[in-house]
C-alpha cells in the first residue's frame, strides 16, 4: 500500500493536539447524488467547541471548494489551497463551520465508490471510511476520539434504496425524478463509521425484539442482478442468534435503532462495521454450491461484524493503537459466538487451524509487532490490520477469558461498555474493569502478551540413565530474539513467557518444569506476577 501524501496523513501528535482543542457537537452533512458520474456535491455544517483563540484544521478531500464561512465569515480560498485540510484560525468558544464542496467518486474502496452493474447498467454506490475516508465524502475532524452526531441529507435518483445509520426515512419529492432522504441524526460515533449506500438495491426485511424489548429493524441488501442467490433466511437466522448471545453475554442492549446487512460489489475487505449499516463483500453471496469452511467463514465475519456493534462502535479506541480493542475483541467475541450460538459448535478448532496458524506466521516475519502497536501516524496503521491485530490478538484474549474465568470475564466487559458507552477508551480501561470482576493484577500479564512481539520456542530436554530408562524431563524455553534472524531484535522481543495457570495445568496429564540455562531459559513467573512495560501511549 502507498504512503499517503503530505497533509493526508494525521500523525498521533496531531491528532492529540487537535483533541486537547477541539469538542465536536454535531455534522450536519447534505450531499447530492444526481450532479453525473464523476462528482457529487457535499456540504457540511459542523458544529463544535474550542478554545477561544487558537487554530486547527479540519479534513476535507475534494475536487474543489466553493466556499468556506467560519462562524459567519467568509474565509479566504488559501486555506484550503493543498485541497485536504481546512485551516482554521482564531476559533471561538463555540464555532460553526459550512464547508461547500465537489467530491470525487471513487473505484478503489475509499471514500463513495461508484460501481456500474456489467448486467444491466444499473449504478451502485457504497461507503469505506476506514481509516481516514469520510474525509473524502464531507468535511470532517477526522480521527476516533472527536465523536459527533451526524445527520445526513441525500438527494438521489428516485427508485433507489438509500441507506445510513439511522433507520431510512420515507423521501420527499426533489424533482426530475428524484428525491431527498433526510435522516434523523445519529448517536454519537467516530466519523470512520458512518455510512452512506445507495442504489437500487434490492432488499429483504425482517425484524427482532432486542433484551430492552425495543423491536429492531433488520434488512439485507444485494444488487438487484445477484438478489436471487442471496439466502436471507439463514443469515437473518445467524444475526437474531448472534444478537441473543451478545446481548446477553455483554450485558448491554444492542446500542443502534435498526440493523441493515448490505453486499456490495468491489470491496476491497471482509467487511466494514459501519454503526447499524454493514458493508460485505459479494464473495459472500453463494451462487455455487461451496465448503463448509466457506459457510462457517461467513457466519464468524457476520457475528464478527455484529461484534463490533459494541467493541468499536458503541466505545472506540482513542487512537490507532488499540485497533486491537476493535478487531482482536470482535475475533474473539465472533469465534465464541459462532461455537456456543449456532450450529458450528467446533469454531475454536476451525480458529486455531486457520487464524491462529496464521498468527504464528506472521508473528515470525521481519514486519511482526506487538497486538498493542506503535501507531505514529496513519501509514502506520494502514498495515496493521494483519494476523497479529487479528488472530493472535485473538487467541491471547482467549488466554485472557481463561486465565481471569469465563464468567468474570464478560462481567469485566460489561462494567466496561457501562462505564464508556458513546465514549473511547485505551488498554487499561478495559484491564481495570477486569481486574476488578477477577480480582487479579492484569498489568504484567498485558506486559508480556500484548506490549511484546515474537514466537517463542518450547523444546523437551529428556535425560536417560545408562539403562536406557527416561529419568528426567523438563521443558526448556527459548525467546525469539536468540535466534540469528532476530540477533537484532528489540527487548520486546526477548520476554520468556509464563507457565498457564494452576487451574489450566490441573487438566494436563503431568506437568513440565522450566529448569534455568545460561541461554535464557528461566523458570517462567506466573501470570500477574512479572514486572509491567511502560505502556506505548
Amino acid at each position: 500500500m502507498e504512503n499517503l501524501l503530505p497533509g493526508e496523513n494525521l500523525t498521533r501528535v496531531e491528532a492529540q493536539e487537535r483533541a486537547a482543542l477541539v469538542t465536536v457537537h454535531s455534522y450536519d452533512v447534505t450531499l447530492d447524488l444526481t450532479t453525473g458520474p464523476e462528482l457529487f456535491a457535499s456540504t457540511t455544517t459542523v458544529k463544535f467547541a474550542a478554545t477561544a483563540g487558537t487554530s486547527t484544521f479540519i479534513d476535507s478531500i475534494t475536487r474543489s471548494v466553493h466556499s468556506v464561512n467560519l462562524n459567519g465569515v467568509a474565509l479566504d480560498p488559501a486555506v484550503v489551497s493543498d485541497g485536504i485540510r481546512i485551516q482554521l484560525a482564531d476559533l471561538a468558544a463555540e464555532n460553526e463551520l459550512t464547508v461547500v464542496a465537489d467530491a470525487v467518486y471513487t473505484n478503489t474502496g475509499e471514500g463513495l465508490h461508484r460501481f456500474v452493474d456489467p448486467v444491466d447498467n444499473e449504478v451502485y454506490l457504497y461507503s469505506q471510511f476506514e481509516v481516514p475516508d469520510s474525509r473524502r465524502v464531507f468535511a470532517v475532524f477526522e480521527q476516533p476520539d472527536l465523536k459527533a452526531t451526524f445527520r445526513f441529507t441525500v438527494t438521489a435518483p428516485g427508485a433507489w434504496q438509500v441507506i445510513s445509520n439511522s433507520t431510512t426515512p420515507e423521501p420527499t419529492d426533489a424533482g426530475n425524478g428524484s428525491k431527498t432522504w433526510a435522516f434523523e441524526p445519529t448517536h454519537t460515533i467516530s466519523s470512520y463509521i458512518t455510512a452512506l449506500v445507495a442504489g437500487p438495491y434490492a432488499v429483504t426485511r425482517s425484524e427482532l425484539t432486542s433484551s430492552d424489548g425495543r423491536i429492531i429493524p433488520l434488512g439485507l441488501f444485494s444488487r438487484k442482478s445477484l438478489s436471487q442467490y442471496l439466502d436471507a433466511d439463514y443469515i437473518f437466522e445467524k444475526t437474531v442468534q448472534g444478537f441473543a448471545y451478545f446481548e446477553e453475554k455483554f450485558g448491554y442492549p444492542y446500542p443502534f435503532d435498526k440493523y441493515d446487512q448490505m453486499f456490495v460489489p468491489e470491496f476491497n475487505a471482509g467487511a466494514m462495521e459501519n454503526a447499524g449499516a454493514v458493508t460485505f463483500t459479494e464473495t459472500y453471496i453463494f451462487r455455487s454450491k461451496v465448503t463448509d469452511a466457506i459457510k462457517e467463514r461467513r457466519v464468524v465475519t457476520i457475528l464478527h461484524e455484529l461484534a463490533h456493534m459494541w467493541f468499536g462502535d458503541l466505545v472506540t479506541m482513542t487512537w490507532w493503537n488499540d485497533l486491537w480493542l476493535n478487531e482482536s475483541f470482535a475475533e474473539w467475541a465472533s469465534t465464541i459466538a459462532t461455537a456456543e450460538a449456532t450450529e458450528w459448535t467446533e469454531a475454536w478448532t476451525t480458529f486455531a487451524v486457520m487464524e491462529k496458524s496464521w498468527a504464528y506466521k506472521q508473528d515470525q516475519l521481519p514486519s511482526t509487532h506487538p497486538v498493542v502497536a506503535t501507531i505514529r501516524d496513519l501509514d502506520d496503521v494502514l498495515v496493521n490490520f494483519d494476523g497479529i491485530t487479528y488472530a493472535k490478538g485473538g487467541s491471547v484474549l482467549k488466554q485472557l477469558a481463561a486465565w481471569v474465568g469465563i464468567d468474570a470475564f464478560f462481567t469485566g466487559v460489561a462494567s466496561y461498555f457501562q462505564k464508556h458507552q458513546w465514549g473511547n477508551t485505551e488498554l487499561r480501561d478495559l484491564l481495570v474493569e477486569l481486574e476488578a470482576a477477577s480480582g487479579r493484577d492484569l498489568s504484567g500479564w498485558a506486559g508480556l502478551w500484548l506490549e511484546t512481539a515474537g514466537v517463542n520456542t518450547l523444546r523437551p530436554e529428556i535425560t536417560v540413565d545408562d539403562a536406557g530408562t527416561i529419568t528426567g524431563f523438563a521443558v526448556l524455553q527459548t525467546a525469539a530474539a536468540d535466534y540469528p534472524h532476530h540477533s537484532t531484535a528489540p527487548p520486546r522481543h526477548r520476554l520468556l513467557q509464563p507457565r498457564p495457570s494452576r487451574q489450566a495445568r490441573a487438566h494436563a496429564p503431568r506437568r513440565a518444569r522450566c529448569r534455568r540455562r545460561a541461554n535464557g531459559c528461566c523458570r517462567a513467573r506466573r501470570p500477574g506476577t512479572s514486572r509491567p512495560r511502560s505502556a506505548q501511549r
